[in-house]
C-alpha cells in the first residue's frame, strides 16, 4: 500500500538520505582503516555499509509511489580522520538514529498506520543498536592502536541485522534464513 501521510513520507525520505550517506561514508572510512593496517575494522565498516544499504533500500521501496523531485534533509557526520576518529563519527551517527531519529519515525508511522514504513523503521532501529556496540568495540581496539578481533560478520539483506559468528539460523529481526545472509570474511 502506498504511503498515505506526508509526514511519514518525509521521514522515509530523510531516513533514505541518512542511510545512503552512511553507506558511502562507511565505505570511505573502511578504506582509511585498511590503509592504517586495520583490515578487520575495514571489513566491519564495509559490512555495516551493506546493512545501511539494506535500510536505504527498504525506505526507498516504501516510497515507490512517491514520484518527483524532493529536497531531502538528513543529518550526517562529515570528514575523514584517523580510524579511531572515524569510529567515533560512526558511533555518534548510530546513537542519533537509535536514541532520537528512529524512535520518532517509528512511532509516527505507527500512529499514522503506515505499516510498511513501520516495518522499515523497525528493521533499521534494531540493526543500528547492534552497530553502536560493534563500532564501540572496534574503537576500543583502535584507541590502543590494535585491530578489532572479529570473525565473519553476517548481514541480513532484508533488515540489515548484523551479527558475528556464529550466525543465527534465522534472522532474529525479520526471520530470514541464514543462507540468505551476506558474509563478510
Amino acid at each position: 500500500m502506498p504511503v498515505q501521510n506526508a509526514m511519514t513520507a518525509d521521514f522515509l525520505r530523510s531516513a533514505y538520505g541518512g542511510e545512503s550517506m552512511a553507506h558511502m561514508r562507511y565505505l570511505i572510512w573502511g578504506d582509511v582503516a585498511e590503509k592504517e593496517g586495520m583490515p578487520n575494522i575495514a571489513r566491519l565498516f564495509r559490512a555495516i555499509a551493506y546493512a545501511e544499504w539494506a535500510h536505504a533500500d527498504n525506505h526507498f521501496r516504501e516510497l515507490r509511489d512517491q514520484k518527483g523531485d524532493y529536497t531531502v534533509p538528513a543529518g550526517a557526520v562529515f570528514g575523514i580522520g584517523k580510524t579511531a576518529e572515524n569510529l567515533q563519527g560512526a558511533i555518534d551517527g548510530e546513537l542519533h538514529e537509535v536514541e532520537q531519529m528512529y524512535p520518532v519515525y517509528l512511532e509516527t508511522a505507527r500512529f499514522q498506520n503506515e505499516k510498511g514504513a513501520e516495518r522499515a523503521f523497525h528493521f533499521a532501529l534494531e540493526a543500528e543498536k547492534i552497530h553502536v556496540d560493534l563500532f564501540q568495540k572496534a574503537q576500543d581496539a583502535a584507541m590502543e592502536k590494535k585491530d578489532f578481533e572479529v570473525g565473519p560478520i553476517h548481514i541480513c539483506p532484508v533488515c540489515g541485522y548484523t551479527g558475528t559468528d556464529p550466525a543465527p539460523d534465522v534472522c532474529p529481526v525479520c526471520g530470514v534464513k541464514k543462507e540468505m545472509f551476506k558474509i563478510f570474511e
